[in-house]
């Protein structure tokens, strides 16, 4: 009977953290559109016209720079845990689940690659 590995070979770190650092160029390209998005100052052309119509476009572009700004939290979240996902690879822990201290297999991680914990401490953790 073959031994239950405890950690991921270092050869398989580096692929995780090619993995990672691809995800993290993405996350920061997409936080950077963002904060552009956020802080375009378009009015859309509404000074001319009525003051109805104005009060909703201004409604409307509250609640579109509400929405990128939730976006743009969750994407930053998102780049904290890639982030720290990275120092477990550096500290050789990575993909050991936080609750089982078993290994997470490879193919949530590459689905998921800040996943601390396997699917069956995620599910007893939703129970």
């Amino acid at each position: 009977m073959a031994e239950e590995k405890s950690r991921y070979s270092d050869a398989e770190l580096e692929e995780f953290k090619a993995l990672i650092n691809d995800k993290l160029a993405e996350a920061h390209k997409d936080l950077e559109d963002l904060s552009t998005t956020m802080n375009l100052g378009d009015d859309h052309g509404t000074n001319d016209t009525s003051p109805t119509f104005k009060m909703m476009e201004d409604g409307s572009d509250v609640l579109t720079r509400e929405e990128t700004a939730q976006l743009a939290l969750r994407q930053k979240k998102f780049i904290d845990h890639l982030e720290i996902a990275l120092n477990r690879i550096i500290n050789k822990t990575y993909g050991i689940c936080r609750v089982t201290g078993k290994l997470i297999p490879k193919d949530r991680l590459k689905a998921v690659p800040h996943a601390t914990l396997s699917i069956e401490a995620k599910m007893a953790q939703q129970k």
